[in-house]
C-alpha cells in the first residue's frame, strides 16, 4: 500500500478519530481527575485526593443501595432479555407467511425503546388508572399500584427494558440462519428430535453470538437511564434508583462534580471486572469454529 493511500484512509477516517478524542477520550481522563476534586461548576476544582471515594465506600447508604438497585436490575434484564430474543429468533426462523413483516414489528421497539416518548408512554400505560390497569379490571382483576410499590416499579422499568429485546433479536437470527441445514438433517437421521437438536447443535454453535449480546447488554442495562428517570424518578423508596440516575443528580442537581465522577469510575469499574470476568469464563462455554474441546 502506498503513502499517498495510507494518507488517504486517516483522511476518511479523521472524523470518527476527532469525535473519539474530543467526545469520549478527553472527558473520560478529565473525569478522572475531577473523582479526586471538590467541584462545584462555579469555581476551579480543589484537589481532595480520595475523600470523594473514602466518602462513597463508608458513609453513603444512597450508594449501596443504588448499587443494590442496579445489580439487581442488570442481572435480572440481561438474562430474561437475552433469552426471550433467543426464543423470537427461532420462531423467526421458520417459514412462515409474512416472515419479513413479523420481523420487522419485533425489531421496531428497539428503535422506539430508548426514546423519552416511550418512557412517558410506559408511564402512562402503568398509571393507576393506565391501560394496564382498565385491562385487567375488564378481566375482573384489581388494579395493581404499579409506581407505589418497591417491586412492582422495578418490575415495570424492568418490563420496559424487556421489550427492547429487537436488536438481540436480529443478532441472533442471523446466527441461526447462518447453522449448516445438513447438521439438522444428521441429527434427524440419528433420531433426535427439535430438542435436542437445539441443545447439541444449535446452543453451541451461536455460543459465540450469545457472548457478545451478553456483553453488550449488560453494558448498555448498566448504563440505563431514561426509563427509569422518566418513569418512576428512582422511587419508590430509591426502588429503581439506578447509578447513573444517582450520578446525574449529584452532577446536576447537587452540583457536586467531583463526587459525581468518582460515581460515574466506580460504576466503569464494576462494568469492566464483570466484563472481565465474562471473558474469563468464556474459555469454558463459547465454542468457535474450529474449536477440539470435546
Amino acid at each position: 500500500m502506498s503513502g499517498d493511500s495510507r494518507y488517504l484512509g486517516l483522511l476518511y477516517l479523521s472524523p470518527y478519530i476527532l469525535g473519539l478524542l474530543v467526545f469520549t477520550t478527553v472527558p473520560f481522563v478529565i473525569s478522572l481527575y475531577l473523582s479526586f476534586t471538590d467541584y462545584n461548576l462555579m469555581s476551579a476544582p480543589i484537589f481532595t485526593g480520595l475523600d470523594n471515594y473514602i466518602r462513597l465506600f463508608t458513609a453513603d447508604r444512597t450508594f449501596r443501595k443504588s448499587l443494590w438497585v442496579t445489580l439487581l436490575y442488570v442481572f435480572t434484564t440481561v438474562p430474561l432479555k437475552l433469552a426471550f430474543a433467543l426464543f423470537v429468533a427461532v420462531i423467526l426462523n421458520s417459514k412462515l407467511k409474512f416472515i419479513n413483516v413479523f420481523r420487522t414489528a419485533f425489531y421496531v421497539p428497539s428503535i422506539l425503546g430508548g426514546s423519552i416518548a416511550i418512557a412517558v408512554l410506559w408511564r402512562y400505560m402503568f398509571a393507576d388508572v393506565g391501560l394496564v390497569n382498565m385491562g385487567l379490571g375488564m378481566i375482573g382483576l384489581e388494579p395493581v399500584n404499579w409506581f407505589g410499590d418497591p417491586v412492582n416499579a422495578l418490575f415495570t422499568i424492568t418490563l420496559l427494558r424487556l421489550w427492547q429485546f429487537g436488536s438481540a433479536m436480529v443478532i441472533f437470527l442471523a446466527a441461526l440462519q447462518s447453522i449448516d441445514k445438513s447438521l439438522y438433517e444428521a441429527a434427524a437421521i440419528d433420531g433426535a428430535g427439535k430438542w435436542k437438536s437445539f441443545v447439541h447443535i444449535t446452543l453451541p454453535l451461536i455460543t459465540p453470538v450469545i457472548f457478545f449480546n451478553l456483553i453488550m447488554q449488560m453494558v448498555q442495562a448498566f448504563q440505563e437511564f431514561n426509563g427509569p428517570y422518566i418513569i418512576t424518578q428512582g422511587g419508590p423508596l430509591k426502588a429503581t434508583y439506578l447509578l447513573p440516575i444517582y450520578i446525574y443528580d449529584e452532577a446536576f442537581k447537587r452540583f457536586d462534580m467531583g463526587y459525581a465522577s468518582a460515581i460515574a469510575w466506580v460504576l466503569f469499574v464494576i462494568i469492566m471486572a464483570l466484563t472481565l470476568i465474562a471473558f474469563w469464563s468464556s474459555r469454558h462455554w463459547v465454542y468457535y469454529a474450529g474449536d477440539k474441546r470435546s
